[in-house]
């Protein structure tokens, strides 16, 4: 039995619109009530926390598949709309298929066209924990950079990627059939492959809003995008 993962339910009328945040973040901090409270028309928001994040439990090095089953109990059966980014834009891309829920479109954010979590040096990010050299590897270094500030969980969140890791992201795999939105900030280079990701889509449409990586996510013109998309 999968444990259940944190869900702040904020009421409203309409379909819902679930949130899922990244890596090394919370549902709170990715999408604050300040930015996105009046955005989407008074629509329930379903922020939830990943697991390892936020007040949800750790997995341990769960798959992909497990997380994304976690997930699936956390959205529950009725039909919503999904705002991701980048690890919640990843996993939002597979959950489109999962059988337990009832996606009707995706807003995906700052997502990476690979799978960059196999590249991950976990030995030398686990010893940097425990007072060791700082990884060599830029990408493993970002990593636990991000796994240690403050708030966050970092050896949970590095199991975590190492269970993800275990079952790569493959876009090619499973595209989600629905209409998707995918946005990258312009001096974002982890979402440089957006063009890539829409060839593999039957509905989608692209869009770049001001900003690197984080500052993208907070943007006005993102909120915009998303609550056009999903007006209709």
């Amino acid at each position: 039995m999968t444990a259940s993962l944190s869900v702040r339910r904020q009421p409203g009328s309409g379909r819902p619109v679930a949130f899922l945040h990244g890596l090394a973040s919370s549902g709170a901090q990715d999408w604050p009530d300040a930015e996105w409270g009046e955005e989407l028309a008074g629509r329930p928001r379903v922020v939830v926390d990943l697991p390892a994040h936020g007040a949800s439990p750790a997995l341990g090095a769960a798959p992909t598949s497990r997380v994304l089953d976690a997930l699936a109990e956390a959205l529950g059966g009725e039909e919503a709309d999904v705002i991701a980014y980048s690890l919640g834009a990843r996993l939002a891309w597979d959950l489109a298929a999962h059988p337990g829920v009832r996606i009707r479109r995706l807003v995906l954010g700052g997502l990476a066209a690979g799978e960059p979590f196999a590249l991950v040096d976990l030995p030398s990010a686990r010893a940097a924990l425990v007072g060791g050299a700082a990884p060599a590897d830029p990408l493993t270094g970002m990593i636990v950079h991000m796994a240690t500030l403050p708030g966050n969980r970092p050896a949970d969140v590095l199991d975590l990627v190492e269970g993800l890791a275990a079952e790569p992201f493959d876009p090619a795999a499973a595209a989600p059939r629905q209409p998707v939105l995918l946005v990258g900030g312009v001096d974002d280079g982890m979402a440089a492959g957006i063009d890539e990701l829409a060839a593999l889509l039957p509905d989608a449409v692209v869009e770049r809003v001001p900003g690197d990586h984080v500052a993208a996510l907070h943007s006005a013109e993102f909120r915009r995008a998303a609550a056009g998309f999903l007006a209709d």
